[in-house]
Formats: C-alpha cells, sequence, structure tokens
C-alpha cells in the first residue's frame, strides 16, 4: 500500500499565484487601510503574492502602469495580465474575487 501523502497542487511553492502590486506614498491613510487588507487575503490565500512599491520611487513603473493616485491595487494573473485594478481602499471580498480570477 502506498503511504505516500496526496499533495495538493496549490500547496507546492512552484504553483503560480496571483500577483497583487500595491501602489503606495508616504503619509497615505488609505495605504496602511490598504496594506491591512491584502495582508488578511495573503494570510487567507497563501497563493497570493504582494509587492508594495512606494509611486516617488518607482516613478517609470507607476506611469507605465497608469497610476494616478495612491493606494491603487493591481491584480495580475501569472501571466502578467491586468484582471482587476482599485483606486482607493479595495475591501477584502474584493480583493479575493480578483486573486481568484487571476488564478
Amino acid at each position: 500500500m502506498d503511504t505516500t501523502p496526496a499533495v495538493d497542487p496549490a500547496d507546492t511553492p512552484d504553483t503560480p499565484g496571483a500577483q497583487l502590486t500595491l501602489y503606495t506614498s508616504a503619509f497615505c491613510e488609505p495605504c496602511m487601510q490598504t496594506r491591512a487588507v491584502l495582508a488578511e487575503a495573503a494570510r487567507l490565500a497563501p497563493r497570493i503574492r504582494v509587492t508594495e512599491l512606494d509611486v516617488a520611487r518607482n516613478l517609470e513603473r507607476a506611469e507605465s502602469d497608469g497610476i494616478r493616485s495612491t493606494p491603487t491595487v493591481i491584480v495580475a494573473a501569472p501571466d502578467g495580465s491586468e484582471v482587476f485594478r482599485a483606486e482607493g481602499v479595495p475591501t477584502l471580498a474584493q480583493v479575493l474575487a480578483a486573486a481568484a480570477r487571476a488564478l
């Protein structure tokens, strides 16, 4: 009898996940709220990867991503295509639904 435990593909580190990019700026209160929402989403769904970028330090990338205000969250599929964008503080439900679409 095989006693090898079944491995859920979602639990493997090589499984692609949803990439969330949070654009922030200094002294941005809504940015702090958004960080908390994204941290909770990543806790609930380990395949979510969050990258935070300060707009002032990443001006070229922010411009190329069309960032007009902070916070802005962009959810991308593993192939890099954008599936969701939120300007302002998104809800946890919005983030989780967007991450599910990205997978």
